[in-house]
């Protein structure tokens, strides 16, 4: 079976704008799910506001603790973008072949992109699941990816995936409006570019502004599904907070967390509020990564289509030369 070479330059050139976007913002990241993470206790809540997790890092002497789980969420990352930008792309060229349409709606863009997030999802939530555990760890506790994907059942490395299953929406949102915006801005500007003389492309800032637009009305109307996500995979962080609360372990086992068991809680404890708590977090970090991911990924998309075709040509020379000798 050949490969689906451009559907390959558009999984490798965005997982590596992920790599690049991750690894800038993690610091954030990490302040960001702590901070979601934490459930209020007795009206007592340790995090006011995300900047009172980084200054917890600092007084205790923990700065580089904002980094524990770097390496897994890397992976992660590198490889579910990847995993999404091939099925995506994938997913698209093979609809277009057989339907024989030259465009694709915007009904039809949702349901693929929304199939290209559930296989991203079910590929990559052990190490999703293992990298929230890291991050929500209490400061210099966090344990390595084997520990944290062992140190359960193995039914617990899949710990939301259901939610993770239905947030394939967000992705499915955003690159449908990511797409749509920039079909739009290219085609104005292929209208302004008459002699055709150079190819017409996203500029760095045009991909920027699109790409945070796009996450920011994603992000807006998946966000209570997103929290519930981080707490039902977060470290016990709480347990400190609710001392009153506490139970033996011993003699009742710890329950297993569920959207609904969630859910009830943010009500409960937090209210209406509690179901948006950390939005401006989730934006500014959501927002700066993907338009990130995507500036990087318009910008060396040709460079990485560049090269494949010429390792392509490469290995067919050398198969040329070997069915000679």
């Amino acid at each position: 079976m050949s490969v689906d070479l451009e559907s390959l330059s558009e999984a490798t050139s965005g997982a590596v704008g992920a790599l690049v976007s991750t690894t800038i913002l993690y610091p954030l990241d990490t302040c960001k799910a702590k901070y979601q993470a934490e459930l209020r206790a007795h009206g007592q809540r340790r995090y006011r506001n995300l900047s009172d997790v980084f200054r917890e890092a600092i007084s205790t002497g923990q700065v580089f603790s904002l980094y524990q789980g770097i390496g897994t969420k890397n992976l992660q990352s590198f490889i579910a973008q990847f995993v999404y930008f091939y099925g995506y792309s994938y997913f698209k060229r093979l609809y277009l072949e057989r339907t024989g349409y030259k465009s694709i709606g915007t009904k039809a863009n949702l349901i693929l992109a929304a199939a290209a997030g559930a296989c991203t999802a079910i590929a990559t939530q052990p190490l999703d699941t293992a990298s929230s555990r890291m991050q929500t760890s209490a400061f210099g506790k966090s344990k390595g990816l084997w520990k944290t994907l062992t140190e359960g059942s193995w039914s617990d490395a899949f710990d939301g995936l259901g939610i993770s299953l239905l947030l394939t929406s967000n992705p499915a949102i955003q690159y449908t409006v990511f797409d749509q915006l920039k079909q739009k801005l290219l085609t104005s500007k292929q209208g302004n570019n008459e002699n055709g003389s150079s190819p017409v492309v996203l500029s760095a800032l045009s991909a920027f502004v699109l790409g945070a637009l796009s996450k920011s009305i994603a992000t807006v109307l998946t966000y209570p599904a997103i929290r519930c996500k981080v707490m039902i995979q977060a470290a016990d962080a709480n347990e400190e907070l609710d001392k009153k609360a506490k139970v033996d372990k011993k003699a009742k086992p710890k329950s297993q967390k569920t959207v609904c068991s969630v859910l009830y809680a943010i009500w409960r404890k937090e209210g209406v509020p509690g179901f948006f708590k950390g939005l401006e977090a989730q934006i500014l970090k959501t927002v700066l990564s993907s338009a990130l991911l995507l500036m990087i990924k318009e910008k060396i998309s040709a460079t990485t289509w560049i090269l494949i075709l010429a390792m392509k040509r490469v290995l067919m020379l050398n198969q040329g030369r070997l069915k000679n000798a």
